[in-house]
């Protein structure tokens, strides 16, 4: 079968994190995607992040362009402007990644190519949006942690605030702009005409407030950072230290809180009226967590995993990185896999988490820099060997030191 996106095509202008990842789960999914970069910056800074870099190629580079296509292309000169027009006729989506001002002043945008291809949908992913007062401010994930109250949330009571332990805004926005794009796609081939996707990782930040913001912007209602991890209103939904580690149990639904009181073997905590009901556990609480922690703390984390496991209490231990790649799990499902890379040797990746029957993922290596140039030229836009050289002379492809 055809892998389920074979036939859609992507221009990336892209760098860093947050649009590399969204077109990251296209190509995977069978996308061409197409990464147009800076000759004069030495393309996608991503290329030069430590650790594990050799030259122009790094693991970190490799996590997010895996299975891609690079073109070296100067968008400002006249040929490359050529070129790159050239490109979006044959293709469905521009997608960018840059400052909110920049589609604009750089010509990617709907108004300034549908001349070119009338379907062409136009995805910009930046910090703020292509509008108001902040569009020309540059944003990176802590950066929006900070301004849209997560990391308010985040840590305990007393600490400082603190950021998540990964860059999931940069992650979030990355999905929301491949569903958006495709969105965008179906409707230019459905009804034959573009247009334009503006994304915002600010706005990516506050949708993920979610049932935190609703209460907030309902009824005022003053979110505080609580330890353990624990949940706001949910008791208990939280980490309790054990005898030799920490662990994790939600008890989300009835069912598990009272499951839990079994396989902790404090039945009475089922009939104490205290704690009867969300409600009623979420008013005491403290009194609760008191008692558990005790309880916790008198066995391994693998004797409360397994029992609570085997009475279908949601629950696990707390890993470490290594700990969570080597999960059953994990490997029962093929979860890791590994490609040899000409640079950095052999690199195992994560599967794509979109799974789809019929289509398995061929993990490749991210291209060189400006590698798929000729080829894509020539496929794409049937270039013949003297006009792409006609346009390395007029400096399309950057200067001969550059590209």
């Amino acid at each position: 079968m055809n892998a389920p996106l074979a036939d859609l095509r992507i221009l990336a202008v892209e760098q860093f994190g947050a649009g590399p990842w969204g077109t990251l789960q296209l190509a995977d999914l069978g996308a061409t995607v197409i990464k147009i970069e800076d000759p004069g910056s030495g393309g996608d800074v991503a290329r030069y992040v430590p650790p594990y870099r050799r030259g122009e190629d790094s693991l970190y580079f490799e996590s997010f362009n895996r299975g891609k296509r690079s073109i070296s292309l100067d968008l400002r000169t006249t040929a490359g402007r050529e070129v790159f027009e050239d490109l979006v006729a044959a293709v469905d989506v521009v997608a960018c990644n840059l400052r909110g001002d920049k589609p604009e002043a750089l010509g990617l945008t709907f108004q300034a190519l549908r001349h070119r291809n009338p379907r062409i949908v136009c995805c910009s992913l930046s910090g703020f949006g292509r509008t108001g007062p902040r569009a020309a401010q540059p944003a990176y994930d802590p950066v929006l942690q900070a301004l849209c109250g997560w990391m308010s949330l985040t840590g305990e009571p007393d600490g400082p605030p603190t950021k998540t332990g990964l860059s999931l805004v940069d992650f979030a926005a990355g999905y929301a702009m491949a569903l958006t794009l495709l969105a965008a796609v179906w409707r230019a081939r459905r009804d034959g005409v573009g247009g334009d996707c503006d994304l915002a990782l600010q706005e990516v930040a506050l949708s993920l407030l979610n049932y935190v913001g609703t209460w907030s912007a309902s009824e005022g209602y003053e979110p505080a950072r609580r330890g353990e991890s624990s949940h706001p209103s949910i008791v208990p939904f939280q980490a309790f230290a054990t005898a030799d580690g920490w662990m994790t149990v939600a008890c989300a639904k009835e069912k598990f809180w009272r499951s839990l009181c079994v396989g902790l073997e404090l039945p009475e905590l089922l009939e104490d009226e205290r704690f009867i009901g969300f409600d009623g556990r979420e008013r005491n609480r403290d009194a609760l967590l008191a008692i558990l922690r005790a309880r916790f703390k008198q066995g391994s984390t693998s004797k409360w995993v397994a029992t609570l496991t085997d009475l279908g209490v949601p629950c696990a231990a707390v890993n470490d990185v290594g700990a969570a790649l080597a999960d059953e799990q994990v490997r029962a499902r093929a979860g890791i896999v590994s490609y040899e890379h000409p640079r950095l040797g052999e690199v195992a990746q994560f599967t794509s988490p979109m799974r789809v029957s019929g289509h398995e993922l061929a993990a490749t290596p991210a291209p060189a820099r400006g590698e798929g140039t000729q080829a894509l030229l020539e496929q794409l836009c049937g270039y013949s060997d003297e006009q792409i050289l006609a346009a390395r002379r007029a400096g399309a492809f950057g200067r001969e030191r550059d590209s």
